[in-house]
């Protein structure tokens, strides 16, 4: 039996964890990004003729930008929505960052070989 787009449209398909973050004094929650807001994220990196990546987009503050797309509340609404608080987030400790995208990264599909071709690595 195949799947109808209701069933598709209606399945609960975004996976969200827990993260310890010792560093600022608990835990977050990471949920995985959409198929939207990926292709917005991955967007954002490229040059302004859409044919290649813009190294200097790719890789100002990828952490943090990738970090506020996937940290959530308790109801899965985002924590961080301006970029000044992405900015303030990049001045946060890389380490704990880290600990954040690797989750996000797993949860959203995002591969070592995804960050390698969009930050041209």
């Amino acid at each position: 039996m195949y799947l109808t787009a209701d069933e598709i449209l209606g399945a609960d398909d975004l996976k969200s964890e827990d993260v310890p973050v010792p560093e600022w004094g608990g835990t977050v929650r990471v949920q995985g990004m959409t198929g939207a807001a990926r292709d917005k994220f991955e967007d954002s990196m490229m040059n302004d003729k859409l044919d290649g990546v813009a190294r200097n987009k790719a890789l100002d503050n990828y952490r943090a930008r990738l970090a506020v797309l996937c940290m959530v509340d308790a109801e899965g609404k985002r924590l961080f929505r301006s970029d000044a608080e992405t900015r303030r987030l990049g001045q946060k400790s890389a380490e704990a960052l880290n600990r954040v995208v690797e989750v996000a990264s797993r949860l959203s599909g995002l591969t070592s070989d995804d960050v390698e071709e969009l930050t041209g690595n």
